[in-house]
């Protein structure tokens, strides 16, 4: 079978096509009917069954009217001794059936509980959906609140004991005001150890002290050490994305080094993690600013062929040479100052060359839809959003500058709702908005990244994600959700998501494997938990069950389809080679015949030639002989004569 060709979903075609009673949302494919990369069914709550025990919608309850029928049509009690009897007698009869018992055992796997409790789920949300789409939105929250189960109490715990950050010593610990204190003495006696370790305790013992972050920062500046600075700075803002002051800070080291595209991306987070503070425009205006002076950066280098400066490592390989195309390094430098989409859309368009991809449009219009309609509330419109779908069991996505979106089959197959599908596209188009793949390139290490997973001269077919750093991941996680959010989907989208793969997968999750720059997925989970809860987005809104079934069905039929023509293809192959095995085989045969007969030929000219050799041996032989007797014989007749003369 062709590479391309899923064998993870063989099981789940037949499981598919065999499994009784499918209709509705229960025809659906469950998770763990995937071969490979499938997932069990996720739970919303963290541990045991996606429904809580609260009740759940009662289906086909009789309305009033139908009572009433029912009250009329009532019988007396002989007539219930009778119809008991008969209904006793036939249950007799219908117990020696065989066929009645085989329908009975169909019947009790039919009703397996886990099945018809993630059902009774999906049902649930569809409900809630059409409340939401209604207008009616207290209801459609009473629905989702019966299937989605509140966060867990530890996590709850930790979100309730996240303390706000401040600036007066005066608050700190009884350890944190030594730390400060020691740090102020360093400073005024110079000593480096004493600056720097009681520094460095006190931001990651007490984060929360921000005058920490701000001394610490100063001490680098002051010795010469402004990369050391940005580090500390950057870790900072991470954690306090709102606090002006540090970002202000932050910028100001990025700028006196000319960092001017680490300067404009750090501008342009306040501006979109922070798009109601009185300072998001201001900063918007710096990073379009620090965006300017980075280009003209790059064209001086282009203009003056400071080409070594800039092309370094992995940028210079990758893109003069695969996957890229024979780009030269003017070229290179001509499309880094083109921008994010000049580099995004010739990494792309190279990605959609190679690896195998979804071309069914229905199923593409309802990704991209979903993906447009999230890249409206990221707040970035400076791009050329696009969205592609690969042929990939796994759950993945990626995304590269200038907002082209790939991903994975998988991700829509593994996901119940659209929510938790668009909670990954928001994540990864975060990613896109906050130009951290584009920081990459210019670091030179997007394509390495990417080169961990794809050889040179060989395919993007096993690219997973691109290796961002932890601030970066946590960064899209923060504009992920609100974006998520403000497009109008459950919040917990991705979160959800993340806990499929956390409890099939655990640290090992295959979207994660071989990053250790990822947080582990259970941590992932108790940050976006903790963003939900401290941002006050709403969990229960709109999830998409309905449509993103559908589209699911689709593809598994697609993939059945391609899966049917590649055994149909294995099979044309197999008579094939049978056909040119027999062949073989006959013209061996002939071939050994031909070798026997002329074998015997040749042999029965040997003996043929050996025989009429002994033939004439044997005839000379008698010559010889008679020869022999007639000389004997003369001589006997000139003995005779001899005699005959002597007197």
């Amino acid at each position: 079978m062709k590479p391309k060709i899923w064998n993870f979903l063989t099981i789940a075609g037949c499981l598919w096509l065999l499994s009784p009673g499918t209709a509705a949302i229960s025809s659906t494919l469950a998770h763990s009917t995937l071969a490979h990369s499938t997932l069990a069914h996720s739970t919303l709550g963290g541990t045991g069954s996606r429904i809580p025990s609260s009740p759940a919608i009662a289906e086909n309850t009789p309305s009033s009217q139908e009572t009433e029928e029912t009250e009329e049509t009532s019988v007396s009690p002989e007539e219930s001794e009778e119809k008991s009897a008969e209904t006793e007698s036939e249950a007799e009869d219908a117990s020696v059936s065989p066929e009645n018992e085989s329908d009975g055992e169909e019947a009790a796997l039919e009703e397996d509980p886990d099945d018809l409790q993630e059902e009774l789920r999906l049902k649930t949300l569809i409900e809630g959906d059409k409340l939401y789409e209604a207008g009616d939105y207290a209801g459609a929250e009473e629905l989702y609140r019966r299937v989605k189960p509140p966060f867990d109490e530890d996590t709850e715990k930790r979100i309730n004991s996240d303390r706000e950050p401040f600036a007066d010593p005066e608050l700190l610990s009884p350890a944190g005001r030594v730390y400060w204190r020691e740090a102020h003495a360093g400073l005024e006696k110079n000593l480096e150890t004493r600056i720097f370790v009681p520094l460095e305790l006190l931001v990651t013992e007490i984060p929360e002290f921000l005058p920490g972050h701000l001394l610490l920062a100063k001490a680098h500046v002051d010795r010469d050490r402004p990369e050391k600075a940005a580090i500390a700075l950057q870790r900072a803002t991470t954690l306090y994305p709102n606090e002006v002051e540090l970002l202000e800070t932050y910028i100001q080291v990025l700028v006196d080094t000319k960092q001017w595209l680490e300067a404009s991306i750090a501008a342009r987070r306040f501006a979109l993690i922070n798009p109601t503070h009185p300072n998001a425009e201001n900063f918007g205006i710096l990073a379009e600013e620090y965006l300017g002076k980075f280009r003209s950066y790059m064209r001086k280098l282009i203009t003056s062929n400071a080409i070594a400066n800039v092309i370094t490592g992995a940028v210079g390989v990758a893109l003069t040479g695969n996957p890229l195309g024979a780009f030269s390094a003017v070229e290179t430098l001509t499309l880094l100052a083109r921008g994010e989409s000049g580099i995004g859309e010739a990494i792309a368009k190279d990605a959609r060359e190679q690896l195998d991809m979804v071309e069914d449009e229905e199923i593409l219009e309802y990704v991209n839809q979903l993906g447009q309609k999230l890249a409206i509330s990221a707040g970035r419109d400076d791009f050329e959003y696009e969205f592609f779908v690969i042929k990939d069991p796994r759950i993945n996505a990626f995304a590269l500058p200038g907002g082209k979106i790939f991903v994975n089959a998988g991700a829509i197959l593994n996901t119940d709702t659209e929510a938790e599908l668009a909670g990954l596209l928001a994540h990864e188009i975060a990613h896109a908005v906050l130009s951290h793949g584009f920081q990459l390139v210019t670091h030179g290490n997007l394509v390495s990244s990417m080169t961990r997973y794809v050889p040179f001269g060989g395919t993007l077919s096993n690219l997973l994600v691109l290796d961002y750093s932890r601030d970066m991941e946590r960064q899209a996680d923060l504009l992920g959700t609100r974006t998520l959010a403000a497009a109008g989907y459950a919040a917990d989208g991705l979160r959800n998501l993340m806990v499929v793969l956390n409890e099939e997968y655990g640290s090992e999750s295959p979207v994660f494997k071989g990053l250790s720059t990822h947080p582990p997925t259970q941590e992932r989970i108790d940050y976006l938990e903790s963003l939900i809860s401290s941002g006050s987005y709403n969990r229960y809104a709109f999830e998409g069950v309905e449509r993103h079934q559908e589209i699911r069905k689709q593809l598994i039929s697609l993939i059945e389809a391609e899966l049917e023509d590649a055994e149909l293809e294995d099979a044309e192959l197999e008579d094939a080679e049978l056909e040119d095995a027999e062949l073989e085989d006959a013209e061996l045969e002939d071939a050994e015949l031909e070798n026997t007969e002329l074998e015997n030929t040749e042999l029965e000219d040997t003996e043929l030639e050996d025989t009429e050799l002994e033939d004439a041996e044997l005839e000379d032989a008698e010559l010889e002989d008679a020869e022999l007797e007639d000389a004997e014989l003369e001589d006997s007749v000139k003995d005779t004569e001899l005699e005959d003369a002597e007197p």
